[in-house]
């Protein structure tokens, strides 16, 4: 708190011996230099020169502290200290598990409060859990030094402002709820993941009661994939923080860290060994986690269309076979399987009605052959089924790979006439474009029975005079 009797004392010792206390030209003398807080009326111990108690923080070194060896020196702005060990009461004496996790966690949350009800709680609070007496405890008395008076929790408290006052049963009630230990993990996304496409990834962190824990700082590291902040922090609610990872590349993943209250605070040890301990953070421990998922490019699609090759009209009903690259393979599809019928063999799908036929969810990059199987009605003369008509090309993520083809109809029939009897008679007959022998010999005859009919009708002619 303020300026101990040891002050006092060497200030009186000096002038006892004559010598002279002078300040060299231009040089200012490193004081206490307070933070947040209040003053209070001061607690009366053996020597004590101040009238006022500072119940909260202290700047030292550009750092906000508070101090826990109450009645001893305040701390300069300057103060030099060593390397911190674990805390303990103003006795020497191990805290008690809770109350260590109380002040650790109070550290870590309130730390680097502005607030001068919420800083001149926390200082009540570390001097009530490291110097505390009830009343009557004979710790109390007046008489004692600064080395032995206890920090009296009644009198300190009744004489805080309201705002403080209220701010006590906050900070001690958080603490009960959500001390340490902490634990944190990180859940990747389920389902497969996409290349260029965000997945939802969450980090929940928990107290020591199972409680989720909000306004956590979790720090993040990524391998493979982005996001859009690297630092962020769990929600107020509690509930996971839940980040939109990208993948970048085949094996994203996400690693965090978190500071926790330690299970026990640590604190400073001032060179000067009149000069009070401080705390600034509870010696905060990290948990981290990292999780790591596959992912694959984006799938792709294959569009086939069938068309005329006269009319480039869509053609139904064609059996397509769907392979890879060596027309013997099956495809493969996103979740690498192969892209199978139910005879096990390569898929074989149908044209609809216009024509087209689509084969979605195709493994990127990935090159498809569409085979013809059979040819529709009406075009099998153009189908040679030693060598199919075909097409191939290449599917690229996120996709639609265009791919036709065309058939030609059959040659289309011409009717020929033929009169016959006395009235026209029409037959119709197909074109044909080879004449087979015995259709020659057939036709032979036919002429030669049409040429003796004629003679004879001629002679009959003639031998009528007609």
């Amino acid at each position: 708190m303020g300026l101990s009797k040891l002050v006092a004392g060497v200030t009186g010792a000096a002038l006892l011996t004559g010598v002279t206390l002078v300040a060299a030209p231009g040089v200012a003398l490193a004081k206490p230099v307070n933070g947040h807080g209040y003053d209070v009326p001061a607690q009366p111990y053996k020597g004590n020169p101040d009238k006022t108690d500072w119940m909260g923080s202290y700047l030292v070194d550009g750092k906000q502290v508070w101090c826990v060896e109450f009645a001893y020196k305040a701390p300069n702005s300057d103060e030099k200290y060593q390397p911190g060990d674990v805390l303990k009461d103003k006795w020497g004496n191990a805290l008690p598990d809770d109350v260590a996790a109380n002040i650790s966690y109070l550290l870590l949350r309130y730390g680097g409060t502005q607030a001068n009800g919420d800083s001149a709680a926390l200082a009540h609070l570390l001097h009530t859990w490291t110097s505390g007496v009830p009343k009557g405890d004979p710790r109390l008395d007046p008489n004692k030094t600064f080395k032995e008076i206890g920090y009296d929790i009644t009198g300190h408290l009744n004489s805080l402002p309201a705002d403080a006052k209220a701010a006590v049963d906050k900070l001690r009630s958080d603490a009960e709820a959500n001390r340490g230990p902490w634990t944190a993990k990180i859940t990747p996304p389920t389902g497969p993941q996409v290349i260029g496409t965000p997945g939802k990834w969450t980090v929940q962190v928990t107290n020591a009661k199972g409680k989720g824990m909000g306004n956590v700082p979790v720090a993040l590291t990524l391998a493979d994939a982005k996001v859009g902040a690297t630092q962020v922090s769990t929600p107020a609610d509690g509930g996971p923080l839940v980040l939109d990872v990208t993948p970048t590349g085949a094996n994203p993943s996400v690693s965090f860290s978190v500071d926790s209250p330690a299970d026990r605070p640590v604190v400073q040890k001032p060179v000067d060994v009149n000069t009070q301990h401080v705390v600034s953070t509870g010696g905060e421990k990290k948990l981290t986690g990292s999780a790591k998922v596959p992912a694959t490019t984006a799938p792709g699609q294959v569009k086939v269309t069938k068309t005329d090759a006269t009319t480039n009209k869509g053609i139904a009903g064609v059996s397509l076979r769907v392979t890879a690259a060596d027309k013997t393979a099956p495809a493969v599809k996103q979740d690498g399987s192969n892209l199978t019928g139910q005879d096990g063999k390569p898929l074989v799908l149908t044209t609809g009605a216009d024509g087209t036929a689509t084969v979605p969810d195709l493994r990127t990059p990935q090159d498809i052959c569409i085979i013809e199987v059979s040819a529709p009605a009406g075009y099998e003369q153009g189908f040679d089924p030693k060598s199919p008509p075909s097409v191939c090309g290449s599917v690229k993520p996120g996709e639609v790979l265009a791919l036709s083809l065309t058939n030609k109809p059959n040659t289309p029939t011409v009717p020929v006439h033929i009169p016959a009897g006395d009235g026209p008679v029409v037959a119709n007959a197909a074109v044909v474009t080879q004449i087979q022998p015995g259709a020659l010999v057939g036709f032979g005859v036919l002429v030669l029975a049409g040429l003796s009919a004629i003679g004879l009708l001629w002679r009959r002619h003639v031998a009528s005079g007609r």
